[in-house]
């Protein structure tokens, strides 16, 4: 804690914000923008796993992160740009202290650092008594990250373009059991590969709900990531195992929670299981709403 940060008085209730994972039930490369940009149809589930952020007052202009990943230099944080991009879309100049408590394995497919940064959006327009609407905080969040909209919004979507353009669907909320095998997955590296599928024919929601779909980047992740592949080949025995986003995280819907439970308790000494609950509104809607009802300090 630097020396300016005085006694961590919570804004408001002080009750922590959610910020769940979500999974890729599937991920569809249809092209290539001539900017590099790729062209998807995805759908994004969130799941009950989350990490949490805490917000207490500074004084005017120190915006900071007090609790955080060691491996990510606070300054590069996603939750301390996003701060700092409200506020000066806001022309404000506020303080915070943001205590994050991660729990979303990182570059592993759940996308834990853009739905960081949607919660600090939503968290601090509250907060911070902005009044800025869904749709503006969305398109901000569209400039940390193509995932951070769907988690502003907080509902289950079919995404198109680069992510950015979302349709509200309910899915069926699975019981589903992750598997994270360890290892880290360069996003970059593998949206740079020449051997990446980047011409599935575009497809629609209806279809994809009768018929299912695939993820386009699991050749490619098996090929350069054993651990994963070998996740895949053991989770497969259980379920139709599907890689989420990029990996490396790989999931398979279960029967039930029993069930997953069990298949959890088989896992090699090496990987993490979560048994989580798919969800079509996301937690950070409900805190919203909880937190609307309450006022702020």
């Amino acid at each position: 804690m630097t020396a300016h940060a005085v006694a961590n008085t919570p804004l408001a209730d002080g009750i922590a914000w959610p910020a769940p994972a979500k999974l890729n039930l599937c991920l569809h490369i249809v092209g290539r923008r001539s900017d590099g940009y790729h062209l998807l149809q995805t759908a994004f589930q969130f799941i009950d796993l989350s990490d949490e952020l805490s917000f207490f007052a500074r004084d005017a202009g120190v915006i900071e992160r007090i609790v955080g990943p060691e491996q990510v230099p606070a300054e590069s944080d996603l939750v301390i740009r996003a701060a700092r991009l409200l506020a000066a879309h806001a022309g404000i100049n506020p303080g915070v202290a943001i205590s994050l408590t991660k729990r979303i394995p990182m570059q592993a497919g759940l996308g834990g650092g853009s739905s960081d940064a949607a919660t600090v959006l939503v968290a601090l327009n509250h907060l911070w008594h902005l009044g800025l609407s869904v749709d503006e905080l969305a398109q901000l969040g569209l400039q940390l990250g193509a995932d951070v909209p769907v988690f502003v919004r907080g509902r289950a979507a079919w995404a198109e373009g680069v992510g950015e353009l979302l349709t509200s669907v309910d899915f069926p909320e699975s019981c589903y059991l992750v598997v994270d095998p360890g290892v880290s997955v360069s996003t970059a590296e593998i949206f740079q590969a020449s051997d990446l599928t980047r011409d599935t024919p575009l497809t629609t929601i209806r279809a994809f709900l009768s018929e299912g779909g695939h993820n386009d980047c699991t050749s490619t992740v098996r090929g350069r990531y054993p651990a994963v592949a070998q996740a895949i080949d053991w989770l497969g025995k259980f379920g139709e195992a599907r890689l989420t986003g990029t990996g490396a995280c790989v999931f398979a819907a279960m029967p039930n929670r029993q069930e997953a439970e069990r298949i959890c308790a088989a896992l090699l000494p090496q990987w993490r299981g979560f048994v989580v609950q798919g969800c079509n509104e996301s937690p950070l809607l409900r805190r919203l709403q909880q937190a609307q009802q309450v006022p702020c300090k």
